[in-house]
């Protein structure tokens, strides 16, 4: 990963502790602890979530489209 994704990547991921920290919304840290109980890791469950929170940031960023919160319940449900 080059410096900018590397850099892109850990703001996503302060993004994703930072909604942890404030528990907004509840469903980042309940999918934190559901991958932790199936075999994740704290950094792999976190990765995963800011995979997700990644997309929903780009699209709303590129093409002005607004952050649907049960879009982004619904696929962090899906994660294992």
């Amino acid at each position: 990963m080059d410096e900018k994704n590397y850099r892109l990547k850990a703001l996503v991921i302060k993004a994703v502790e930072n909604q942890m920290k404030d528990n907004e919304p509840p469903i980042t840290n309940q999918t934190v602890q559901r991958l932790i109980a199936s075999g994740n890791t704290e950094e792999q469950a976190k990765n995963k979530i800011a995979d997700i929170l990644a997309v929903h940031i780009f699209y709303a960023t590129s093409f002005g489209r607004p952050f649907h919160l049960d879009e982004y319940e619904k696929e962090l449900n899906a994660l294992t």
